[in-house]
């Protein structure tokens, strides 16, 4: 038996973003990237010193590779000798934000380098770096997507000029380009409220809201009396729902969480969602599936889950497997609000 411990291959990237930065800077950069907004890649992991994240989800992945993995909400230090990559987001309000806030926080002439897919709306870069007064080199293009670079400056704008309140069923809510639903109120979740409106025990429950976007299902809880604990996996979202619950003078519990990984040992009476089920422009079920498929384990006895979804979803299978049954409580041929308990 040989002595020779045979190396692993390393990993491929599997993005289109990410295969252009392995063309460009090489497969294994130097100095190692530091990833902002990136998607799950694991070439990006590998290849990445830290990563700057308002996903909970991602963090963890990183930390898993022994990685360092900071939130924009947090304590955030990068090192000077960082190769700073942001990854430009579809909604472009959210990628401006990024923007001002890595100008906030990087040492003024930082190189920063943007990436992003044709159809992301990455091409728009150079125009928004012109507006704010700054410079903007293309680096390269390929696989229908784009590579530039500027560097850094102090800006006028600052990044908390992204958050906006409205008003919503007699509440104030707070919203970020990140949080779903941006500075409005959902159609599924004006039907989900409708309904909770007769379909809820009188007395006081024990409320888990997953996937809490702005807070608006959080707060009209809360305004009811309820206990009510909040989820979302995003920071943009924990810190929305926090501001609204804020504004409203109302308490709650929130908490960045992937569905129930960080609450995994509490149950509650009821459950209520309006979950995600999207990532980007691609239709994902991973975070709805999870949410169903455990949801019997996080209620007492008794309990229920209600949520709200697009009617073309295929939630009623997922609910028949995980409860055995279920019962729709309003269908405005859009959207569906389901309900299914424990037994």
């Amino acid at each position: 038996m040989s002595g020779t411990l045979k190396r692993e291959s390393p990993s491929k990237s599997e993005s289109s973003t990410c295969q252009l930065l392995a063309r460009y800077f090489g497969a294994a950069p130097e100095p190692m990237l530091w990833a902002v907004a990136p998607p799950a890649d694991a070439w990006l992991v590998e290849n990445s010193s830290g990563v700057v994240s308002a996903d909970a989800g991602m963090r963890e992945q990183w930390q898993r590779a022994g990685k360092i993995a900071q939130s924009p909400f947090g304590q955030c230090v990068m090192p000077d000798d960082a190769r700073v990559v942001l990854f430009w987001p579809k909604a472009h309000q959210l990628g401006v934000w990024w923007l001002t806030w890595l100008c906030a926080h990087l040492p003024p002439g930082t190189p920063l380098a943007f990436v992003g897919e044709h159809q992301g709306g990455i091409k728009r870069v150079p125009k928004v770096l012109a507006e704010l007064g700054l410079a903007c080199d293309k680096l390269d293009s390929a696989r229908r997507c784009s590579l530039f670079v500027t560097r850094t400056e102090p800006l006028d704008q600052p990044s908390d000029a992204a958050w906006v309140a409205f008003e919503a069923l007699d509440l104030t809510l707070y919203s970020h380009p990140g949080v779903f639903g941006h500075g409005k109120l959902d159609d599924g979740t004006a039907l989900l409220l409708e309904t909770l409106a007769t379909a809820l025990p009188a007395q006081t429950q024990r409320i888990l809201d997953v996937g809490c976007g702005d807070g608006i299902i959080t707060a009209w809880l809360a305004r009811r009396g309820h206990d009510v604990t909040a989820v979302d996996i995003s920071d943009f979202a924990v810190e929305a729902a926090r501001k609204t619950l804020e504004a409203n003078a109302l308490t709650g519990r929130v908490v960045a969480s992937d569905v129930y990984h960080a609450i995994d040992q509490e149950r509650f009476d009821l459950i209520i969602s309006n979950p995600p089920f999207h990532q980007e422009r691609d239709i994902h079920y991973g975070a709805a599936g999870r949410l169903i498929s455990e949801a019997p384990h996080h209620l007492t006895r008794g309990g229920q889950l209600i949520l709200v979804a697009n009617g073309f979803l295929p939630y009623p299978e997922r609910l028949a497997q995980a409860f055995g049954g279920f019962e729709i409580l309003a269908d405005n041929r859009r959207f569906k609000v389901y309900r299914a308990g424990s037994r």
